[in-house]
């Protein structure tokens, strides 16, 4: 879920928007009726469940859901902490390297959790929020499509529960705290080294570098800085890592804000922060829980993009759906190559989160695509485009199984165009690798059409699994980038530019080398050329800067002309959207 930056593939439209009229969004009436397919109890027709009814569905009190409305809520924290560790089994959801034909990652994230609960089972959903820069931008909306969607979607898109909100206005606080502390000289620090910068959750190319403190005496110290969108900030980072809110106030106060004239680290604690920062995103912390149009349980909180952070959910979402399931399903944002190996180097080192099975999401289109096909003529059978395509797909899958030690299962996100012929050619590309293809028509037919996709799950989940990281945290952090480069992206090394090479060495010597590293770099090839599709070998990944992100646990090494605040196109999403008799449209 979650947009990432520029990715067309997971939006409402892109997964399988050509597909058939059947498969077109469900009118409000049409998602009450697939609702009542699974869900009669508590919901009208064209309505969603009352989400009072979801959470105690799961065995949540009344009173420990904090109602927002009709269609969301949150769980108690302190609730949460209180359940037990159940034997419930993690189902990671990862794609292949996006193209401009669609994946549908999220999508197939909510059929599978609707198959499995028609199979009896008892899912939970763990998903990012979407951020509103790529909803106005190019990407569009992030609740999945078809009949395979969170609801109420535009809600989700937009402000939600005010999470990104909460997060921006927290961040933005501790760079005031640090300006203020410049203007009055109250700490020691050197203007030159000020590392956190301004947060705004939406895309806007003129915030990326700007000039501030202008405005003579009254105007503060004048230097140079810029703004992240709010996914890509320090706090997003900080508190998608957190697992309780004593340990995101601890994480805060480790937020490095700059660096003495000695050069000593200057922390949000040292400036007092800590307090204010924590009070702002109390209530943000909480997870949201939602529901999908079959109405199953959907935890979506947190939202960090993965090609410039670690691009998955919050760790107390995933944790609490661990504990309110006996199935959790969460995704990880782009190929494989960039959230699910942050998922098992970041979030498996540090929160000790395991997948027992990893679902590789791939389409036909997609794959010839990477096989040198023109989006015009994707409709086109080819099934020798599909072979020289599924390169790409057994690249993912060799890293999963070799690498990280996973057991995997490709999921076909059929298209009504796809042949038998093409199909065929999937399969043949993974068959010597012992892995399983399966097909999945969930966005035209909700749980139903993901029925032997969940059956295929569940007898993955009854085999013993085990996880495994490229690298040992023990490593210096130039070796981890290198395992990274040279184990999951098959480039030849890691090279560092001058400036970033000076910061990695001086991370080192404070005493930062122990953490792991959070690659940023495009998200349509594994290497830094977005235009080098299938599976490119022998490359080299410069590293131009490095960041501290030391609240969420990681440094972040950023390649090539990757960015941290994305513009918006020629004609941007925002163009289309309006109200109109009270209801949002053109929201794609």
């Amino acid at each position: 879920m979650g947009n990432d930056l520029t990715n067309p593939g997971e939006t409402n439209r892109g997964a399988n928007g050509a597909k058939t009229a059947e498969a077109a969004s469900p009118s409000s009436a049409e998602a009450g009726v697939v609702q009542g397919e699974a869900k009669a109890e508590g919901a009208r027709p064209g309505e969603p469940r009352p989400i009072r009814r979801v959470a105690a569905d799961l065995g949540v009190p009344d009173e420990h859901v904090l109602v927002y409305g009709h269609g969301k809520a949150k769980i108690d924290l302190d609730y949460l902490r209180s359940l037990p560790e159940r034997d419930s089994k993690l189902v990671l959801v990862t794609a292949i390297s996006p193209t401009p034909a669609g994946e549908g990652k999220t999508t197939t994230s909510i059929g599978l959790a609707d198959g499995l609960a028609r199979l009896g089972k008892r899912p939970v959903l763990a998903l990012r929020e979407p951020s509103m820069g790529p909803v106005f931008g190019i990407k569009g909306g992030a609740v999945g499509g078809g009949r395979a969607q969170v609801t109420p979607g535009d809600e989700i898109n937009l402000h939600f529960t005010g999470d990104f909100a909460a997060i921006a206005e927290a961040n933005n606080l501790l760079a005031a705290m640090a300006d203020n502390a410049l203007h009055f000289g109250t700490h020691d620090i050197d203007p030159r080294t000020v590392a956190i910068r301004r947060s705004i959750d939406m895309n806007d190319r003129s915030l990326r570098d700007v000039v501030i403190g202008l405005g003579g005496r009254l105007g503060g110290v004048t230097r140079e800085s810029g703004f992240d969108i709010t996914a890509a900030s320090q706090v997003m980072a900080t508190f998608c890592m957190a697992d309780s809110l004593d340990d995101l106030r601890e994480r805060l106060g480790r937020i490095v804000v700059g660096r003495s004239s000695a050069g000593d680290s200057v922390t949000a604690a040292d400036l007092g922060a800590v307090g204010a920062m924590t009070a702002i995103l109390k209530d943000a912390l909480a997870p949201n829980l939602v529901q999908t149009l079959e109405g199953n349980p959907a935890l979506v909180h947190g939202g960090p993009f993965a090609n410039i952070a670690h691009g998955t959910n919050s760790v107390i979402a995933t944790k609490a759906a661990l504990k309110l399931g006996d199935v959790a399903v969460t995704e990880a944002g782009f190929g494989a190559d960039l959230g699910a190996e942050k998922f098992f180097d970041i979030i498996g080192q540090t929160a000790g989160i395991a997948p027992d099975l990893t679902v590789v999401v791939a389409t036909v289109r997609a794959l010839k695509y990477h096989g040198g096909v023109a989006l015009a003529d994707l409709e086109e059978e080819n099934a020798a485009a599909v072979r020289a395509g599924a390169v790409n797909l057994r690249r993912h899958c060799e890293n999963l199984t070799e690498v990280f030690a996973q057991p995997v299962l490709v999921a076909v996100n059929r298209f009504a165009a796809d042949t038998e012929a093409e199909i065929a050619a999937v399969r043949e590309s993974v068959a010597d690798l012992g892995i399983d293809v399966v097909l999945t028509d969930h966005f035209g037919r909700g749980g139903e059409g993901a029925l032997d996709f969940a059956d295929a799950v569940v007898k993955s989940l009854a085999k013993p699994s085990i996880a495994k990281s490229a690298y040992s945290l023990a490593d210096s952090l130039e070796d981890k980038a290198r395992a990274v480069v040279t184990r999951v992206y098959r480039g030849a090394d890691v090279v560092f530019e001058p400036a970033a090479a000076r910061e990695l060495r001086r991370l080192e010597e404070s005493g930062w080398g122990e953490l792991p590293v959070c690659m940023a770099k495009t998200q349509y090839s594994f290497s830094t050329d977005p235009k080098a599709l299938g599976a490119p070998e022998g490359f080299t990944v410069p590293i131009r800067e490095v960041r501290l992100s030391a609240g969420a646990g990681f440094v972040v090494l950023i390649s090539g002309s990757i960015m941290t605040m994305p513009g918006l196109p020629k004609r941007p999403s925002a163009c289309d959207i309006d109200v109109v008799d009270g209801v949002i449209g053109g929201m794609h």
